[in-house]
């Protein structure tokens, strides 16, 4: 199909009660860029249930137009559902693009909406520009060893980014945006979502986290990590883990963060033990501000550390927990 307009559509993914996801949300940053440059104008996307405060949030943090699905059959994530949904807005409305967060919703929902409209996507990237009349879509490839930028011909433009890349605008709730409803049954949903039941374990949210303590090999052990949960517990953070500590049987995957994990961009990363392979630099670089601790001087780690310790992660966790208890008494 043809593209209506220069206008670049973002997707907010919707909580349960009816918030926005940070996916969506940290999007409206470089869609606004985009859809600037190229005179058109920034649309968010929210699908839900009960989302008021969704479309409030996408207004605030810059959308110049919302486009609204609201309805209790979008309560829980469908992807039959969400897919005839997007379809039938795509179609009736003609964006240029449309981001989506590489979030496990936005990871099953791209490429079955791009097969549905007939176009190509773009996955995981990590960098987002402008290259004549199309978006310039960067991604890791080859094990992160190398970087590729996408174009594609087809329309609309479509791609998913990971989350922590881009930081979310300082919200303005004073300013309005163009409302418009669109009332769509999703008349398809081929599957019912009966019971949620809670995995077992601590719940880790390490996207949303604004500090995370990490762990690597070099924690040695299971009972290594106690120390960094510690460090977490005082200062109020959330324990990551590269997959080396992962593979290791250290921690459980929930924690791991790099390429085959999460991607991060806390306020602060402290990473303890991790040499900084190239796949987990992948997942936090992102961080305000990264802190490595290594015994090995050369460690690749250092190279994107804002403040490097080297030193034994067993002698200087003790160490950090008793200045910042100290600190804090």
């Amino acid at each position: 199909m043809e593209a209506k307009n220069k206008n670049l559509w973002v997707f907010i993914e919707t909580e349960p009660d009816g918030t926005a996801k940070k996916a969506g949300l940290e999007l409206l940053t470089p869609g606004k860029d985009l859809a600037d440059r190229q005179n058109g104008a920034l649309v968010a996307v929210v699908i839900g249930k009960s989302c008021d405060a969704a479309v409030k949030e996408a207004t605030a943090h810059g959308a110049d137009q919302v486009i609204v699905v609201d309805g209790s059959e979008y309560g829980t994530y469908s992807t039959d559902a969400y897919v005839t949904a997007l379809t039938a807005l795509v179609e009736k409305y003609g964006p240029n693009a449309l981001l989506i967060g590489a979030t496990r919703d936005g990871r099953d929902l791209a490429p079955r909406l791009a097969a549905r409209l007939k176009t190509g996507c773009a996955a995981d990237c990590t960098a987002l520009d402008i290259d004549g009349d199309r978006i310039a879509w960067t991604r890791p490839v080859f094990s992160s060893t190398q970087l590729a930028t996408i174009l594609n011909n087809g329309s609309p433009q479509l791609g998913t980014v990971r989350t922590g890349i881009f930081k979310k605008s300082e919200p303005d709730y004073g300013r309005s945006a163009e409302l418009i409803h669109e009332d769509i049954p999703a008349v398809e949903i081929r599957t019912q979502v009966m019971e949620f039941i809670a995995s077992e374990g601590e719940r880790i949210d390490l996207e949303g986290a604004e500090i995370i303590v990490a762990g690597g090999r070099g924690m040695g052990s299971a009972e290594g990590f106690d120390q960094l949960r510690e460090l977490a517990g005082i200062l109020g953070g959330t324990v990551g883990a590269s997959r080396a500590a992962v593979d290791a049987g250290f921690i459980p995957l929930a924690h791991q963060v790099g390429q085959t994990g999460k991607t991060v961009g806390p306020k602060l990363y402290i990473a303890c033990g991790i040499s900084g392979a190239i796949q987990h630099l992948a997942g936090m670089t992102a961080s305000d501000c990264i802190v490595a601790i290594n015994k090995d001087p050369e460690a690749p780690i250092f190279r994107v550390a804002d403040c490097g310790i080297v030193g034994n992660v067993k002698e200087v966790i003790p160490l950090l927990i008793e200045e910042v208890k100290r600190i804090k008494a």
